[in-house]
């Protein structure tokens, strides 16, 4: 058959018939029989129809590689990589190509891609081991060889399961993993890939107590023993974080990787000193690695050494100009302007075709802010909007899935079921919940709130997100309905269980004042369930304009749990849910949660402030309003503004990318633009 094979009419009518998914099987197996012309010929129509089809993408370039047609294939897979950056085998088919083609280096790249985003892979792990191995790299052969071990020492269902947590098909990799832990309960392996998958649902104590017990049965197991000190950073228990790591770096002192493990965990328990004295150890033995005078810039700008932070950060740079992180993190400064040779730096970086999807991002987003502070609006929105759609692309958020969680909550949580949280929760009035959506103001109202000598500053603590996933796979399990149903069914004793768990659990926190302050936002999905489990605590609401919240959540970069913000039309539909739930709440509980507006702070600071601490029924102190001269160690983005006193300048930003922003003001609704005085979108765009 010709080169163009895969046009239309170029076969019969014995296309195969079915659902999508026995089509796709039917085209997989006339690719295993070498019949490649029939093969792309049911690929082209489906691809006419479906031209984002990634399996029909990734078959394409498969069967033009094995015809030899090897930049259609790249081609193929170029597509693949913009829509699914970080799908493991579009690496591994782009390195055998490249292989195939005699470019070793590119596939060297490509594989290690591969593997990064896929471990399952055991292709592209040998792919890496005999290009290493052919080319006199014996360390990193072995590294690879090692790799490769592993993965065939394994059980066959536990690769399966590292290779569906690749896909993000992580329910059914937990059922697998769950499977085989019944036939094998005291696998190690099986029992850290199952901790795993609890993480990356957010169901924090059953991983913690996985890797606690897996490492109780291979202590020496290294990997094991890393997990679980993530484990316990992740469930913020930074003392005992450190104790694990202390520990692991006993058994080798002198390894720069456990060295960089317990500076990491020196920063969070507040030493930062401990941790740059770690940090320069590492970098005299593997000087100019840019992953730790990254590392070392991000405890230099915590304690608040910004000139010391700068010049890690472009030590990084010197020594790898793609490192993105560093690119990112200089600008993530917010007081820091690039100079036009750093500004043609990036480019440089930007523009070159092997660069890492994460490096990518964060140079897009770095030149984005490079812009902005040049006043050139438009050229910084287009590399925030490449920076977006980039991560978009490796995300599997579902903004319509999220609507309707948001609504079982208004249908589940009415004010008859809620009464019953005054007698059955937990009676302790020590949490202040600071709820909202994230870049709202939240952190500035936390620095207020702990500047008075009776409330404790924490951190955007996880337990009640926790707490919720617990509940929801506990009603994926069980006999029970799923979560928020299953508030319904919970006794009394539960609910005051929970709510001194939660006591008991945040306790590490705090210090000796009588209150703290949780501020994770995204609390505010959960105040149904708060209500229940502690019926005395107090919640305020951090709310700011919807343009002004939703751009500066747009241009930001959140390290995890915000995939909204990566589309304005998402970010649009998440605020008008938002404020939909937050009138729901408003009705089922009245009084119960306190409503601050940002641009009411900034306007009237002391009346604010005083609003919010008769809510918390504390005294007034005029500490609170010198909230910025606090030098306790704030490490979300807000860090600098909150160091500042306010001003008004920064209000009606957003208005600089206002040509741009259609998207956002559409999504809102127009109930929400009333509410909040915004025009309405040009025409063309849909209305809710």
């Amino acid at each position: 058959m010709s080169g163009n094979a895969g046009g239309p009419g170029s076969r019969g009518d014995s296309r195969p018939r079915g659902g999508a998914k026995d089509v796709l099987d039917a085209i997989q197996a006339r690719i295993v029989g070498k019949q490649y012309d029939e093969a792309l010929s049911d690929l082209y129509d489906i691809l006419r129809d479906e031209p984002e089809n990634t399996d029909a993408l990734y078959m394409s370039a498969v069967c033009r590689r094995y015809r030899g047609e090897f930049d259609a294939a790249l081609a193929q897979l170029a597509r693949l990589k913009a829509l699914a950056p970080e799908n493991g085998r579009a690496h591994q088919e782009e390195g055998h190509a490249n292989r195939d083609m005699g470019r070793p280096d590119q596939a060297l790249r490509a594989y290690a891609q591969a593997s990064r985003f896929n471990p399952a892979l055991v292709a592209s792990w040998r792919g890496q081991l005999n290009i290493l191995a052919r080319s006199g790299r014996l360390r990193e052969a072995a590294q690879a060889k090692a790799q490769l071990d592993h993965l065939e020492q394994l059980p066959r269902p536990l690769v399966i399961v590292i290779d569906l947590m690749s896909q993000g098909k992580l329910l059914k990799a937990e059922d697998l993993c769950r499977k085989f832990l019944r036939k094998v309960p005291h696998h190690v392996e099986a029992m850290r890939l199952l901790a795993d998958i609890g993480i990356r649902f957010g169901v924090l104590a059953d991983a913690e107590f996985l890797l606690e017990s897996a490492h109780e049965f291979e202590p020496n197991n290294v990997r094991v023993h890393m997990d679980y000190i993530q484990a316990l950073r992740k469930r913020q228990k930074f003392e005992k974080a450190l104790e694990q790591a202390r520990q692991l770096l006993e058994t080798s002192p002198g390894n720069p990787q456990f060295q960089s493990i317990y500076a990491i965990e020196c920063m969070q328990t507040g030493d930062y000193e401990g941790a740059l004295g770690l940090f320069d150890r590492v970098l005299e033995k593997i000087p100019g690695d840019p992953v730790t005078l990254t590392s070392k810039g991000h405890a230099l700008k915590t304690h608040g050494q910004y000139d010391e932070a700068v010049a890690s950060y472009r030590a990084a740079l010197t020594s790898q100009p793609r490192h993105g992180e560093a690119w990112y993190s200089l600008s993530n400064l917010k007081v820091y302007s690039f100079t036009d040779r750093e500004l043609e730096r990036m480019h440089e970086q930007v523009r070159s075709d092997d660069l890492s999807h994460a490096d990518r991002v964060h140079l897009n987003f770095a030149l984005g802010k490079a812009y902005e502070d040049r006043e050139d609006f438009e050229t910084s929105f287009r590399f925030y909007e490449h920076g977006n759609r980039s991560k978009k692309a490796a995300s599997r958020y579902d903004a319509d899935r999220m609507t309707g969680e948001l609504r079982a909550q208004q249908r589940v949580c009415v004010a008859g079921m809620l009464s019953r949280g005054a007698e059955a929760g937990h009676s302790a009035g020590d949490p202040i919940f600071v709820v909202g959506l994230p870049r709202a103001g939240s952190t500035l109202l936390e620095q207020i709130l702990s500047s008075h000598s009776r409330v404790d500053g924490t951190l955007e603590l996880p337990n009640v997100l926790s707490l919720a996933q617990q509940l929801r796979r506990r009603g994926r399990s069980g006999p029970e309905p799923d979560y928020p149903d299953i508030l319904m069914e919970l006794s009394d004793e539960e609910l005051r269980q929970f709510g001194q768990q939660y006591i008991d659990d945040t306790r590490i926190h705090r210090k000796s004042a009588p209150f703290f302050v949780d501020k994770m936002p995204n609390n505010f999905r959960h105040i149904g369930l708060i209500h229940l489990i502690l019926p005395n605590a107090k919640i305020i609401d951090a709310r700011r304009n919807p343009m002004a919240c939703g751009f500066s959540g747009y241009k930001q970069l959140f390290a995890e749990g915000q995939q909204f913000t990566y589309d304005l039309a998402d970010l649009g539909q998440y605020y008008r849910d938002y404020v939909e739930l937050m009138d729901h709440w408003d009705a089922v509980l009245p009084g119960k949660v306190l409503c601050v507006q940002y641009e009411e702070v900034v306007g009237d600071l002391e009346t604010q402030v005083r609003r919010i601490l008769d809510h918390c029924k504390l005294e007034f102190e005029p500490a609170c309003l010198s909230f910025y001269r606090t030098d306790r160690a704030v490490r979300t983005p807000s860090s600098e503004q909150v160091r500042q006193p306010i001003f008004q300048s920064g209000l009606d930003y957003w208005r600089n990318y206002e040509p741009w922003l259609d998207p956002l003001k559409s999504a809102l609704g127009v109930d929400v633009r009333r509410r909040f005085g915004i025009r309405s979108p040009n025409p063309g765009h849909p209305q809710p």
